[in-house]
């Protein structure tokens, strides 16, 4: 008796759908997105080219579906970011932590990013990517950078990390895994 009622217990747990988790991979052109998501997806990052329009994934992750959009970043795209905003459970920003000249330019679409009104209260995790290459600034520099401390009306993380290395990944999704839970409830 006590098998099949453990059995049926199971069964139902294996019924209740992964729950659907919108994300929206942002940042600069070369950041690093495009890479970071074929990691999520355990895909081959060997050849992967400039993004001209989007890609679209879907990674299961501790009980949950992220669908993960990943939108091209170059500066010609960006107005285009906006028509992907409806609906994001979680926005990841990913910066290129080498590319010191670009800091300015990454915090500036940053910062219109969480004036939107579409993305109010949506948690944000920022991967300082490319963290295996020697010029890269550390997180805590970024963080300071782009006054993250001021950001009042949501959570947010930052998250060092290499796309290329897989470094730091899954720790910033478990981030992202726990901020979902903590909002819908």
């Amino acid at each position: 008796m006590f098998h099949s009622g453990l059995l049926s217990i199971l069964r139902k747990l294996k019924s209740t759908p992964d729950q659907e988790v919108r994300i929206l991979l942002l940042g600069l052109d070369n950041g690093g997105k495009t890479t970071l998501l074929k990691q999520l997806a355990s895909e081959d990052i060997s050849h992967i080219t400039p993004t001209q329009g989007f890609n679209i994934k879907s990674v299961q992750s501790q009980g949950f579906k992220l669908n993960v959009w990943d939108i091209g970043g170059q500066r010609k795209i960006r107005p285009y970011w906006r028509n992907y905003f409806e609906n994001t459970d979680v926005l990841i920003y990913v910066i290129d932590s080498a590319d010191r000249k670009r800091f300015e330019e990454t915090g500036q679409e940053l910062a219109e990013l969480l004036d939107e009104e579409k993305l109010s209260g949506v948690p944000v995790l920022i991967f300082a990517n490319k963290q295996d290459l020697l010029t890269a600034a550390p997180a805590s520099e970024i963080a300071e950078g782009l006054n993250l401390h001021t950001i009042r009306d949501r959570m947010w993380q930052i998250q060092s990390c290499s796309a290329l290395t897989g470094e730091g990944i899954q720790e910033g999704m478990n981030w992202v895994c726990k901020s979902v839970n903590s909002k819908k409830k």
